[in-house]
């Protein structure tokens, strides 16, 4: 994926076709998935050149620095956050920081419970898969560890059990690295170990 162009002090919605520099990350509506958490306005978060934080639609990235930038004819401090994986730098207005989600990593309470979330029984909505699909989509990209843990459960297969659909592969996956990548940071470790910890948790259901 090519690098976003460093002057945007977004790079997230920074779309090849909008010629205008967006003020801030744009929060996800949520208002048609009422299964997701709503996010609750929290006091201001600092970050630091070294921090590994959470973005909602890309996962763990690790935070630069903070830096002054131009943006409309103002000056603008924004968060930079890089990601490893997609080779994509991210710029996040300061002020922005706390509604477009961005967060450092999860606690012990949090992560523990996303854990004991993979131990549960299987939540399958008797709906049409395309509506079922966004649910899950909206899930991951909440970027709650706790609601994609969910995703993780549901659509996980056990030997014996039916194969999942092409599109429900795609969905577990990404939702399976997303939380991978998370505990991987919380524990130090790598997300292949991550995984494997993953999966330890969902044979013990």
């Amino acid at each position: 994926m090519p690098k976003p162009e460093a002057s945007k002090p977004d790079a997230a919605l920074a779309t090849q076709s909008s010629p205008v520099p967006p003020t801030g990350p744009m929060p996800m509506r949520r208002d048609a998935h009422p299964s997701i958490p709503q996010r609750q306005p929290s006091k201001q978060v600092e970050f630091k050149a070294g921090d590994h934080v959470v973005y909602p639609t890309h996962g763990v990235g690790t935070v630069q620095g903070i830096e002054t930038m131009s943006a409309a004819g103002h000056s603008l401090q924004v968060i930079v956050v890089t990601f490893d994986e997609n080779r994509m730098t991210l710029r996040v207005p300061v002020g922005k920081a706390a509604s477009s989600g961005l967060r450092k990593l999860a606690g012990p309470e949090s992560m523990k419970e996303a854990l004991d979330t993979l131990k549960g029984r299987a939540r399958i909505k008797r709906t049409m898969w395309s509506r079922r699909a966004q649910e899950y989509e909206a899930k991951i990209n909440s970027g709650d560890p706790i609601a994609i843990a969910e995703v993780v459960r549901d659509l996980h297969r056990n030997a014996g059990q039916p194969d999942q659909s092409f599109s429900e592969r795609q969905i577990y996956e990404q939702a399976m690295d997303r939380l991978a990548a998370e505990l991987a940071a919380i524990d130090r470790t790598d997300k292949a170990q991550a995984t494997i910890k993953l999966l330890e948790h969902l044979k013990a259901a």
